[in-house]
């Protein structure tokens, strides 16, 4: 009898295909800007025409989502998203000041190691791949297990066509062996340079201790606050648009609605008016005790399916039209499953009286489960969203736009990514859009413009002025104080042999 260990296969396969991918690197990044983006556009031109077929394949093998809101998802990476790459200049000479005599230039930083989620496999993958070789990276897959055949034909796809264009064997590839050590193994290799984890919450602390840089994009408990001069007719309509769309999967959907008190009223009826369904506690109670497992992991049986499936799972019945389940609440608690992320149609519901109140119950929900990837204020008062912007734990705060759309760049002028880096200071690596600049070095350049006998001058002149006795001036014009500054600097600028 024949035992396979597919740890052991994963592990082994992890290994070739960082080494491989190292060694591709090494002739990728010698190529020039145009050639990068001739490889791109090649890539992109074909999967435009499988980004409906994708589209079904990755709901019917995850069973998560709409599969026509995927392929807009899709279509956004292939067309605008791509469009938006165009003219970016990623290596070589990226930036010069003649004026100043600096030039920057941009450096891939080598291997990296992409981690997509099963929610939205196939924009992921598509997105990463062609930031990737645009900056001159080569990148390894490790395919989510639940979208490992969706995520395995995009890929196929790109590579035969990037390999067409030029694109060197190996800097192009992903695990058929998927496994956690072997991606771990991936990840901790020292070919592998740095770590984009979107949507894989399971695999950040192997991407910590792997001791590489990682960018992660994901989790976030992003709330929608709606102020006393928003709008509220859009407002409302933004909240259901964007909790609504792929069945409340992508990530920075928003989870929570926080109303200012006198405008909670209206706010309530507008959004019965589009759909909303406002639980009885009892019925908040039996969802929510559905909504994660005992050990606190989401329930995936809920995750990406429509508002009315989500009742009758939840054992009561809502009206046909209905669009999201809303529970009311009154305060965050870890304990409270309405207080976390829920990637379906479900949203808690906060009544503050007034910003300064709402501002807090935002920051509670934005570090009561990770801390924030997006948050939105509906607003027309500009005072109170630079309040918001200045002091919220969030990796981008939007302003009167529906937070799944305008998270990605799509109706803002954020940069239109896949990619979106969660966090704020001190707990991410970017809160960017993540594009092709995130994923190279910028070596700086500058050209000599003072020699070290105007610096020791400059330094002269301002002890002269400030000392009470002139110091004496030896034979080099220099007095010997200023000699001792010139020596210090250059030691200091060529370190002591």
């Amino acid at each position: 009898m024949t035992i396979i260990d597919n740890d052991l296969l994963s592990i082994q396969e992890a290994r070739i295909l960082a080494e491989n991918a190292y060694e591709a690197q090494k002739q990728l990044g010698a190529f020039s800007q145009e050639k990068l983006d001739a490889i791109v556009e090649s890539m992109a031109d074909v999967l435009e025409q499988h980004t409906q077929a994708l589209a079904v394949m990755s709901h019917e093998e995850t069973d998560y989502g709409d599969w026509q809101h995927k392929l807009i998802k899709n279509e956004f990476v292939c067309g605008f998203a791509r469009r938006s790459l165009r003219g970016m200049r990623c290596v070589g000479i990226i930036g010069e000041d003649r004026e100043k005599q600096t030039k920057d230039v941009g450096v891939p930083v080598g291997v990296l190691v992409a981690l997509c989620p099963a929610t939205s496999p196939v924009s992921t993958t598509i997105y990463k791949a062609l930031i990737a070789i645009k900056s001159g990276n080569a990148i390894v897959f490790s395919p989510h297990p639940r979208a490992q055949k969706t995520i395995s034909k995009t890929l196929d796809i790109m590579i035969e066509a990037a390999q067409k264009c030029g694109l060197p064997e190996g800097a192009l590839s992903y695990m058929r062996t998927v496994a956690p050590s072997g991606t771990e193994e991936l990840m901790g290799h020292k070919a592998v340079s740095l770590i984009l984890n979107t949507g894989v919450p399971g695999m950040l602390d192997a991407a910590s201790k792997s001791g590489k840089p990682f960018i992660y994009g994901g989790a976030g408990n992003g709330p929608a606050f709606v102020e006393r001069t928003a709008d509220i007719q859009q407002a409302v309509k933004d909240i259901i648009a964007s909790k609504t769309f792929d069945h409340g999967v992508v990530s920075a959907a928003g989870q929570s609605v926080v109303v200012d008190g006198c405008v909670a009223g209206e706010v309530k009826s507008a959004l019965q008016r589009y759909g909303a369904y406002f639980m009885s506690e009892d019925e908040a109670s039996k969802l929510g005790s559905l909504l994660f497992h005992s050990d606190g992991k989401p329930n995936h049986d809920l995750i990406g399916i429509p508002a009315v499936k989500i009742a009758h799972k939840a054992g009561f019945s809502v009206p046909d039209n209905t669009t999201v389940l809303i529970a009311e609440r009154k305060y965050v608690s870890e304990f409270d499953p309405y207080s976390r992320e829920k990637l379906c149609p479900v949203l808690g519901f906060y009544i503050e009286p007034d910003w300064m109140h709402a501002c807090e119950k935002c920051i509670e929900l934005l570090l009561s489960d990770r801390c924030g990837h997006t948050l939105v204020i509906h607003s027309k008062d500009e005072d109170v969203i630079n309040q918001f912007a200045l002091k919220k734990p969030v990796g981008r705060v939007l302003v009167n736009t529906p937070a799944a759309f305008g998270s990605m760049g799509a109706t803002t002028n954020l940069f239109p990514s896949m990619t979106l880096g969660s966090g704020s200071a001190g707990k991410g690596f970017t809160s960017d859009n993540v594009s092709p600049m995130n994923l190279i070095y910028v070596r700086k350049v500058g050209y000599g413009v003072r020699n070290v006998e105007s610096i020791g001058a400059e330094i002269f002149h301002k002890q002269a002025a400030t000392a009470p006795i002139a110091a004496p001036v030896t034979n080099s014009g220099l007095s010997s104080s200023s000699l001792q500054a010139v020596h210090r600097i250059l030691k200091e600028a060529i370190g002591e042999l």
